[in-house]
This record gives structure tokens, C-alpha cells and sequence, in this order.
């Protein structure tokens, strides 16, 4: 008998902790917008000095 109330309380305990479903969340309380790096002028400035670093040309890796 004892372990027929034992199944009871323990079924009431997870009845009540998980008998519904949670509150809806919206969804615009789960969206951060920020953005993604900060403005850096320094970096989207042109370089013409070393601008050629970043072309792969045949001719000069041969060393033509």
C-alpha cells in the first residue's frame, strides 16, 4: 500500500512540474539585431602599395 501513495505523490510531483506547456515566447524577444563589426575605414581603404599581394599572376611566380 505504502508504494501505491509513493507512485501517486511522485505522479502529483510531475503533474504539477510538467502537466502544461511553458508560456509562448515571441519571437521578437529572441532576436538581437546588432551589427556585425564595427565601421573601419582604415581596412576598406584602398592600398595601392600593397594591393598586388592579394593577385595571383602566373607571370610573377614564375619570376617573369
Amino acid at each position: 500500500m505504502e508504494s501505491q501513495s509513493t507512485v501517486d505523490s511522485a505522479a502529483a510531483a510531475r503533474q504539477a512540474r510538467f502537466g502544461k506547456l511553458p508560456e509562448r515566447i515571441r519571437f521578437e524577444d529572441m532576436v538581437e539585431e546588432k551589427q556585425a563589426t564595427s565601421n573601419d575605414p582604415a581596412r576598406d581603404a584602398y592600398n595601392p602599395e600593397g594591393s598586388w599581394m592579394s593577385f595571383s599572376c602566373l607571370a610573377a611566380d614564375l619570376g617573369l
